[in-house]
């Protein structure tokens, strides 16, 4: 599926809240407009294989690592908001991970 165009670059939470009205109104055949931000979006007609394409729309196309569960774990346009805008910051930050101190042990308990 072609998704239509974005009305701003990519790189901040309004235009990531574009690109995903945006590409669920294509997938649902709708006018973004028409997509009320507190209603399921099985309600519309989400089903597995969109939610899963839509998964590797945000993977391929914007770099965010999803699990495949992302719609059924945020069923809504705003449940769905918020956890892409979290994942969109920690992505955009110049140290997403927390430095582990040298003597910190390693998950099987030994240091390193």
């Amino acid at each position: 599926m072609t998704a239509p165009k974005s009305r701003r670059p990519y790189g901040c939470e309004a235009s990531l809240d574009d690109w995903l009205l945006d590409r669920l109104a294509a997938y649902l055949h709708r006018e973004a407009d028409t997509l009320e931000p507190d209603v399921p979006l099985a309600e519309y007609g989400m089903d597995s294989v969109m939610a899963m394409s839509l998964c590797g729309d945000l993977e391929d196309e914007l770099g965010l690592e999803v699990e495949p569960t992302l719609l059924w774990d945020h069923p809504t346009i705003d449940s769905l908001r918020a956890r892409l805008a979290t994942l969109w910051a920690f992505r955009s930050s110049s140290s997403p991970w927390p430095s582990r101190s040298p003597s910190a042990p390693v998950p099987d308990g030994r240091r390193p």
